[in-house]
């Protein structure tokens, strides 16, 4: 009877190690068959001298060319990825565990080869369009708030303070598509799409459709604040490097500045940003209450209704709430992001 031994795995961007923890082994089969790896071998494992095996079917195609190196003390594997990137995991999960038969030639029959393969093949092209997709939508929200870092900087180099009265005339169609195609984000995150906390992305979504539809928007007296200008340019400032890093990650490509400059320059910018926002909330209360927009009615019985400047009021309690929601959230992604590339580096 043969046993399976205990083995563990690292990688690079180019290959995957398997570390087989037996003692004294003698590697009897190594072989590349239908995208599986299969080993066998004779040592001493958990259980004694025995003859161990394993099988692993890997989560992306790697290279045929298998390199081994037995040790007195372990067997080192050394697989070659077709594509540079991280993996998420090693193998694919797949229908049922599959290990190696003592009839090693017909460990798989024709028909259930065809399955498998057919399944790797799907699951593939849907990897394939899920990437493509990503991809454009990155590209689209870094093309277009990217158009708005650079035109509000050189209308501010150009026309100066001037420049700061007529930022929602100019800009403002660009950001309404953008932070419309920005739902998109909760959707993805929601089922699944992409691997985020859903609460946090739902709550910048939200507040910046409801700073910029509701407070900006609506009121016609907020379009000439200098508020205006500084809320656009720094959710803009952020989204010019949180794009384009999703981007290569999509083509599990890294740029190290790039990433650092994500995972840092939100430090600064996010409080900003949450602070001019309640600034142009700050300001449209009066504008609210004088125009009457948006009262809630309240039944006849009572016979009069409430201004929307209450819902403001509660809201910037709820922007407070939810910038402390997002900081911790984004902080941890930092700490977990650097710990990881530093075990890494080591």
């Amino acid at each position: 009877m043969t046993l399976t031994p205990l083995v563990h795995w690292a990688q690079r961007h180019e290959e995957i190690f398997l570390r087989v923890e037996l003692t004294d082994a003698q590697v009897s089969t190594l072989t590349w068959l239908l995208l599986a790896l299969l080993f066998r071998a004779q040592g001493y494992g958990a259980k004694g001298l025995h003859e161990y095996e394993f099988s692993l079917e890997f989560l992306f195609p790697v290279k045929p060319q298998v390199r081994h190196k037995s040790t007195q003390r372990q067997v080192n594997l050394t697989v070659q990825k077709e594509r540079r990137g991280w993996w998420e995991r090693l193998t694919l999960q797949e229908r049922r565990p599959v290990f190696l038969t003592p009839d090693f030639d017909r460990w798989l029959d024709e028909s259930d080869a065809e399955m498998e393969i057919w399944e790797k093949d799907e699951k593939r092209r849907f990897i394939s369009l899920k990437t493509a997709f990503l991809f454009m939508y990155n590209l689209v929200q870094f093309l277009g708030f990217s158009w708005i870092f650079v035109n509000m900087t050189v209308r501010l180099f150009i026309f100066g303070r001037d420049s700061l009265y007529d930022t929602f005339h100019t800009m403002s169609d660009i950001m309404f598509f953008c932070q419309i195609l920005a739902s998109v984000e909760v959707l993805n995150a929601a089922f699944g799409v992409v691997r985020t906390a859903l609460i946090p992305t739902f709550i910048q979504v939200i507040g910046r459709n409801f700073i910029l539809f509701i407070i900006l928007g609506s009121l016609e007296e907020m379009h000439h604040r200098p508020v205006v200008f500084f809320v656009f340019y720094l959710w803009s400032t952020i989204e010019i490097f949180r794009y384009p890093f999703y981007m290569l990650g999509c083509c599990n490509t890294e740029w190290k500045t790039l990433t650092w400059l994500r995972y840092t320059v939100w430090i600064p910018l996010y409080p900003l940003g949450v602070l001019a926002e309640a600034v142009a909330v700050i300001q449209s209360i009066p504008i609210f209450d004088e125009t009457r927009l948006f009262r809630i009615p309240l039944p006849k019985v009572i016979g009069t209704s409430v201004s929307f400047s209450y819902v403001l009021h509660v809201y910037l309690i709820f922007m407070f709430l939810g910038l402390f929601i997002n900081f911790r959230h984004l902080y941890k992604q930092r700490k977990k992001r650097f710990r990881t590339k530093k075990r890494k580096a080591n």
